[in-house]
């Protein structure tokens, strides 16, 4: 226990080198989250700097950052950073309109001990990855593209070479539909000798993005025959083919910048809609906690209290149990009605 003016406050129970392991462990399991941590505070604040937390695409809160009137705020943040990839530094403060600053997040504080924290949230997303069939020199070439813009590599080709493919996580001779990462980038360019399969197998997988090399007139012929297997036309009309932007490239070289280029493209035009749907999915539904008005997130709010069929959320037990002395005080508009 730790005290602060007069009070006693848990020590955070998930010490920082279980919250490294298990940072590492969702890190292996390419799974989205965020490290939350204390870069600066002011007493009585029961925040240390240096205090850490873990926090999941889910909402799972592992660690410590200060009190439970903090949590709800900090786990809002941090899925939102989760949902759109941007760290953000947060300041939480008695008087928040007075810590505005340029690149700060500036927020309330409702903990009774007063005091100022701040937080640094930085969201750890998987790797992007890259997913090649075939072994021509463009696809060479891309390889090495893309592995020197930071995605993780695989190609897939029954001929191909390692030593023709240095920069390439994985070279493998056929790779199973299942094993194939989801939301990968993908490009077919297997010239005729398993596109079909390709094609299918990487559509299963919902890709970020699927290019096939091919002309168009020969793209047409595949698209009847993955029509044929039962494909869906709507995914086929996603499909980039030819692939690549419009450049008049030529050489491979040309073709492969023409390809990552639209990757690049693809991933951007994504990125905004995509982060504004997560975001609002991130963010759960929030109640106003009627005794300090503090925003809480329903899903998973810990502390509430139901008055004439009414449920009321807290940000903390200290407001519950002082809503729960005299709740003829606060207004029911506050509430979240089930």
């Amino acid at each position: 226990m730790r005290r602060y003016n007069g009070r006693c406050i848990l020590k955070q129970k998930v010490m920082r080198p279980d919250l490294l392991t298990l940072a590492s462990s969702l890190a292996a399991r390419e799974e989205r989250f965020a490290l939350v941590t204390v870069v600066r505070r002011e007493p009585p604040s029961s925040a240390r700097v240096g205090d850490v937390a873990v926090v999941t695409e889910t909402g799972e809160y592992y660690g410590w950052v200060g009190g439970g009137c903090t949590r709800s705020t900090v786990l809002r943040e941090a899925r939102r950073a989760i949902a759109d990839g941007e760290p953000r530094l947060l300041s939480l403060s008695p008087e928040p309109e007075k810590g505005r600053r340029a690149g700060v997040v500036a927020l309330p504080m409702t903990c009774d001990s007063g005091g100022t924290v701040e937080i640094y949230v930085e969201p750890v997303l998987p790797v992007a990855r890259l997913v090649l069939f075939g072994s021509s020199p463009a696809v060479r070439v891309l390889a090495r593209l893309g592995h020197t813009m930071g995605y993780r590599v695989a190609v897939v080709d029954a001929d191909a070479d390692k030593a023709a493919f240095p920069d390439a996580e994985r070279v493998l001779q056929s790779i199973a539909p299942d094993a194939l990462p989801r939301g990968a980038h993908v490009l077919v360019a297997t010239m005729g000798e398993s596109d079909l399969d390709a094609i299918e197998a990487a559509l299963a997988q919902s890709p970020a993005y699927l290019g096939v090399i091919a002309s168009t007139k020969r793209f047409a012929l595949l698209r009847d025959a993955l029509l044929a297997r039962g494909l869906a036309g709507e995914a086929l009309d996603r499909i980039a083919a030819p692939a690549g932007l419009d450049i008049g490239a030529r050489t491979p070289e040309e073709i492969a910048l023409s390809i990552m280029a639209q990757i690049v493209e693809w991933r951007r035009r994504a990125a905004e809609p995509a982060s504004r749907i997560s975001a609002s999915a991130a963010a759960p539904r929030e109640a106003t906690d009627p005794v300090c008005g503090m925003s809480v997130t329903i899903a998973g709010a810990r502390h509430t209290a139901e008055v004439n069929e009414i449920k009321y959320y807290f940000c903390c037990s200290g407001c519950r149990d002082q809503f729960l002395s005299e709740p003829a005080r606060y207004p029911a508009a506050k509430a979240h009605r089930s």
